[in-house]
């Protein structure tokens, strides 16, 4: 049987740059099993195209994601001890296959935030290497309102990006924040205006899709792996990632621009 439901996750490929869109607006883009199977299905599908050179994740409507659907989250709560933990464990299995897959997908992401971006929005969002946010959007790690602990990687990226103290605040407190103080403590990149947010967004990731993408993919696994990795093993890491770009058409590319004194024209690889 066809699924005919409408797409949890709208997706749209254009100039080199995906575009996946959080398209349950009714419900401010809440998470529901729907919406991560497609954003997994999109995602992978991104990745996976050779004329895509980085994603951007927004979401219909006025809001990013306010985290779970918790009326479906109350509906489950019927189920017996054992059969909720399974339920539960399954889908944040699911969150967290796709959390994966955009940090180690070798593509950049950015994430373009109006509104809410709450709980899980809040994680999507730490996940993506670039964030854009418009100056209405707040923030909240919201889990302890309802008596349960973070995931989608939110308590491995927010002491990276904000410090313990502050990671501490923000995720044992709750507390919502605007998008002014999430760019004061490196949530965020970039604050614009409510209707450039897209546009900002979609340029960022225009610049990442245009550039040398075999030096992009090492550099963002280089960043990703340093927090975890001793200095010896990081500098090796990079010497060989070095060597291998110097092997690509990029780097003569990147080369014969700065020497002819034009900007570069790198290709797909």
């Amino acid at each position: 049987m066809s699924d005919t439901r409408e797409p949890a996750v709208l997706s749209r490929h254009a100039d080199g740059v995906a575009v996946l869109t959080l398209n349950r607006p009714a419900a401010l883009n809440a998470l529901n099993v729907a919406m991560i199977d497609d954003l997994r299905r999109a995602a992978q599908a991104a990745l996976d195209d050779p004329d895509v050179g980085a994603i951007v994740i927004t979401g219909a409507g006025d809001h990013f994601m306010a985290g779970g659907d918790l009326k479906w989250f109350h509906q489950q709560l019927h189920l017996n001890e054992a059969d909720l933990r399974i339920l539960f464990e399954d889908l944040i299995a699911k969150v967290h296959a796709t959390t994966l897959l955009l940090k180690e997908g070798g593509k950049p992401v950015v994430a373009a935030v109006r509104g809410a971006a709450a709980g899980f929005g809040l994680s999507l969002m730490m996940a993506c290497d670039l964030a854009v946010a418009a100056e209405d959007a707040y923030f909240t790690l919201a889990y302890r309102h309802i008596g349960i602990s973070p995931d989608g990687g939110a308590t491995w990226s927010l002491p990276r990006l904000v410090g313990a103290k502050r990671a501490a605040e923000i995720a044992l407190l709750g507390d919502r924040f605007g998008a002014a103080q999430a760019l004061d403590w490196g949530l965020v990149n970039r604050v614009v205006a409510k209707d450039a947010v897209h546009d900002e967004a979609l340029a960022l990731a225009k610049r990442l899709a245009d550039g040398p993408r075999q030096a992009l993919a090492n550099t963002r696994a280089l960043l990703q792996r340093s927090l975890t990795t001793g200095l010896p093993e990081q500098l090796a890491r990079e010497q060989a990632s070095f060597a291998q770009c110097a092997t690509t058409p990029d780097f003569a590319e990147g080369l014969a621009a700065f020497l002819e004194k034009r900007p570069a024209r790198f290709g797909r690889g």
